[in-house]
């Protein structure tokens, strides 16, 4: 049985690879934004600290990123309350606050085999797909959780069949402080800006971008 999710997981991703590498070519065809123009944002949310510090993060983001479209992975059953009790807050400061909730097989789950969580990882990108194509966000933010792995290559397959150039925003979590997180490791090749919150990653990673502690 092993053997035969090994081969399987091989197949897949031998099949994502060639999408993810020849998306790498349209990374740098990002969307322009005309300044004070709404941004339409997807916020990738992930259990544990991910939705909290992806939550501080928005919070010092202005209403002109509105609507906010949330996708986290059907499992998660925390994420949802953080997540409203979040928007109620800000809503009592702006009666323009929009924002909607997605749910997505997850991706991965912890110390899943890397075998079967290829599989995993299409399965959810077959329900990320139709999503992001329908939401169209202008903007992809997201800070390490598996489910944004396979938003983020819909995001990149929109781009690449001409349909909406997304920017997609990596924040590596402020827990990363030597290494980066399985996401991070594939997204680092792939996302407009990545964004590192201590020095040492700065230094292994010279693509990356070191603002400080931002959450």
């Amino acid at each position: 049985m092993e053997s035969s999710w090994a081969t399987l997981g091989i197949v897949a991703f031998l099949f994502l690879l060639p999408l993810l590498c020849a998306a790498r070519f349209f990374r740098t065809r990002r969307a322009r934004v005309l300044p004070n123009a709404a941004v339409s944002l997807l916020v990738v949310a992930g259990s544990g600290g991910h939705t909290t510090e992806i939550l501080r993060l928005l919070s010092s983001l202005s209403q002109t990123y509105s609507p906010r479209h949330y996708v986290l992975a059907d499992s998660d059953k925390m994420s949802e309350e953080k997540i409203r009790s979040f928007e109620q807050q800000r809503a009592e400061t702006s009666s323009n606050s929009m924002f909607t909730l997605h749910r997505i097989p997850r991706s991965r789950e912890v110390h899943q085999l890397w075998s079967s969580s290829v599989l995993t990882t299409l399965r959810s990108m077959f329900y990320s797909l139709p999503l992001t194509f329908r939401l169209k966000p202008d903007l992809v933010l997201c800070n390490g959780p598996g489910t944004c792995v396979p938003i983020c290559a819909s995001a990149l397959l929109l781009r690449m069949l001409g349909i909406k150039s997304i920017t997609i925003v990596y924040v590596e979590s402020i827990c990363r402080v030597e290494n980066l997180s399985l996401s991070g490791k594939i997204l680092y090749h792939f996302s407009d800006y990545f964004i590192v919150q201590w020095p040492a990653l700065k230094e292994k990673y010279p693509k990356s971008l070191y603002l400080g502690r931002i959450v």
